[in-house]
């Protein structure tokens, strides 16, 4: 897909501060025909240092809740000055996805990139520590990395060049993503299904010069990218 609200935060400077691939355009495709409406009060869930809640908050025009467990939010807030963006527009807050800080039925939607895959693999998670902070009939968008099948039982050797095998099991594919959220009882499954972004949201990742990017290069460069992909989960509240 051409990302073409994405195209405007392709500056270093920015492209410096992403903590694995592209969470930018990983998050305007998921977002494509979105049902979260502008105005609405929106929940980064696992956000780091708060470029896809800049970006919700500026091209969507959400209220949005920057929460994340490791980045800090006073260096959050400055960087949303920065970005020109105001308190009441963003707001950081320091919070563990499985104990969160808010009043029930407090979000229209939960929006979460790169990040649910480490939290939400619990078949209870969504029914006890997620959609209790979600309105009736609000949304819970979700992009995560993960595989294009299922191969823990005989791993890659391409894949092992970057990642232990505690490291992949945060990975899984559509079919394990859509076992696991039929399981909810308080939402409905819009759709489970593997996004487009793959190839050129790890290309900017990789470009970065971290220990983080310079360690995946190895996998990517030996071509275990075959193996991987992103892959969308969208749902509504009952």
């Amino acid at each position: 897909m051409k990302y073409i609200l994405s195209q405007k935060y392709d500056t270093p400077a920015l492209m410096a501060k992403i903590m694995g691939p592209n969470p930018i355009k990983l998050t305007e495709e998921l977002l494509c025909e979105s049902r979260i409406p502008k105005g609405a009060t929106v929940c980064d869930l696992g956000s780091g240092q708060g470029l896809t809640s800049v970006f919700m908050a500026k091209e969507y025009g959400y209220k949005v809740y920057a929460a994340d467990l490791w980045s800090d939010p006073e260096e959050n807030r400055r960087f949303f000055r920065e970005m020109g963006l105001t308190d009441e527009q963003i707001i950081p807050v320091k919070a563990d996805a499985a104990d969160l800080p808010f009043e029930n039925a407090f979000f229209d939607a939960v929006v979460t990139t790169d990040s649910y895959n480490y939290f939400g693999r619990d078949p209870a998670y969504l029914d006890e520590k997620l959609l209790p902070f979600v309105k009736s009939g609000g949304y819970i968008y979700i992009a995560i990395p993960g595989m294009k099948r299922d191969c823990h039982d005989r791993l890659p050797a391409e894949l092992l060049l970057s990642w232990t095998p505690e490291q992949l099991a945060y990975m899984h594919d559509v079919a394990y993503w859509t076992d696991m959220v039929r399981q909810c009882k308080g939402a409905e499954v819009i759709a489970v299904d593997e996004m487009e972004s793959n190839e050129e949201v790890w290309a900017d990742w990789l470009k970065q010069e971290n220990e983080y990017a310079i360690g995946d290069r190895k996998a990517i460069e030996a071509g275990g990218g075959k193996y991987l992909n992103f892959i969308r989960i969208l749902l509504q509240k009952r």
